[in-house]
């Protein structure tokens, strides 16, 4: 059990070292959007995960509180967004954009299978990581997209 809490230390630890890396000063009011409108949406859809018995993650903290993981769903995945919303490739090519949402979710979807089979940080029990990488994709996507929408520039007749 000591391992899980390990585990959680040195993400979070590598998380806030990766937040203040990759997040330009001038940047940190996108982030903060990014990171926000993430929570919302992974705290909403961890939950339902949860509860409908999907997921399970066997040590977490605020066991009492809730089956889902905090620290995962409240931290990590709205930083790592926020990450990936401000270092947005915006002017490169499509191909380029596709490989930036490849890299980040293979990342995290390995990071995730290699916890679920080694650790209890996650277990899936009707779950995959096919299901893990396209969530990751899509509200990544969402998130872009919410992002570009909230600062775009308002034309004023």
């Amino acid at each position: 059990m000591i391992i899980e809490y390990i585990i959680y230390a040195l993400e979070s630890i590598l998380v806030i070292f990766l937040l203040f890396r990759y997040i330009p000063k001038e940047k940190i009011r996108e982030a903060h959007v990014a990171y926000l409108f993430k929570l919302v949406i992974t705290w909403s859809f961890g939950l339902v995960v949860v509860e409908y018995g999907f997921i399970k993650y066997p040590i977490r903290f605020f066991p009492y509180a809730t089956r889902a993981t905090f620290l995962f769903e409240f931290f990590l995945y709205p930083a790592i967004c926020a990450i990936f919303v401000v270092n947005y490739p915006e002017k490169k090519s499509a191909i380029q954009k596709l490989k930036y949402y490849f890299y980040y979710c293979t990342t995290l979807t390995i990071i995730e299978v290699i916890e679920e089979r080694y650790t209890n940080v996650i277990e899936y029990i009707r779950w995959n990581w096919f299901l893990t990488w396209t969530l990751f994709f899509i509200t990544f996507y969402i998130s872009h997209k919410y992002s570009k929408w909230f600062f775009r520039k308002i034309k004023i007749l």
